[in-house]
């Protein structure tokens, strides 16, 4: 999906963050347009996992401005920028395994209408909160585990399910840390799949970090390439596939792979 230019959902402007004496990330620009799928990808050490924490607000930058809709979000904590719209995944599985697959939809939920303390009580008398929670496995494809306890169900669902929960905060921006991380080619697939209709329902924009390159090719509309805390590369997926700098440093012999 080709995103307007000139709607631009969230703005990184000359972000950095510094640890002592070393810049993890140096005078980042970016600009997020509505409705797209954004890709961040550089090997280990380039600054996204900070870059990333930084938009989240789980770090604050040492220089720069990080702004929603307009609105400056620098320094701010991650629970009031979720409740602007920005939701974040983790790399790790962040959800409740004693729980059923539902009751973890149905904490964000309530959370999200400041009764997370009371979720016992509110979700088992509040229609409503059943509802969401279950049109959203539906959307998913997770109806059939709702009522299975998370810790039993494979890690490829469980990564679903995170998705889910993250949905049920109702986000505009999603953010995905390496959603397909040690996946299965078949679970990689799905979730590939699901982030394609999601991107396409034109109800998220998507930031995402990902090392599997077929991932990130299938599935960007641009991609930033990242490299010692820079921004390096910042194009269509076609644009940063054919940079030299990019295919020598990054791509190698995925790039072959992908060539028509």
């Amino acid at each position: 999906m080709q995103a307007e230019r000139t709607d631009i959902i969230l703005q990184a402007l000359d972000v950095g963050k510094r640890f002592g004496g070393v810049a993890a990330v140096s005078g980042v620009n970016l600009d997020v347009y509505r409705h797209e799928t954004l890709a961040i990808i550089g090997p280990n050490g380039a600054g996204k996992t900070t870059f990333y924490n930084l938009l989240s607000g789980r770090m604050h930058p040492t220089s720069g401005q990080i702004l929603y809709e307009g609105q400056d979000i620098t320094g701010m904590p991650p629970h009031r920028i979720s409740r602007l719209g920005i939701s974040r995944s983790f790399q790790i599985n962040n959800i409740f395994e004693e729980m059923t697959v539902r009751e973890n939809v149905e904490v964000a939920v309530t959370a999200l209408r400041g009764d997370g303390k009371r979720w016992s009580n509110l979700a088992s008398r509040n229609t409503a909160v059943q509802e969401e929670a279950d049109a959203l496995l539906e959307r998913l494809s997770l109806s059939a585990l709702a009522d299975r306890r998370a810790g039993v169900i494979s890690y490829g669902d469980k990564r679903l399910v995170e998705i889910a929960v993250v949905l049920a905060t109702r986000p505009k921006l999603v953010l995905l840390d390496e959603p397909t991380a040690g996946m299965t080619p078949d679970e990689t697939q799905r979730v590939v799949q699901l982030v394609k209709s999601l991107g396409n329902s034109g109800d998220y924009t998507f930031l995402i970090t990902e090392h599997d390159m077929n991932v990130v090719f299938g599935l960007a509309d641009r991609i930033l390439v990242m490299h010692r805390g820079q921004k390096l590369v910042l194009g269509t997926p076609e644009e940063v596939r054919a940079h030299p700098e990019v295919r020598r440093a990054y791509l190698g012999d995925v790039e072959e792979e992908m060539a028509p």
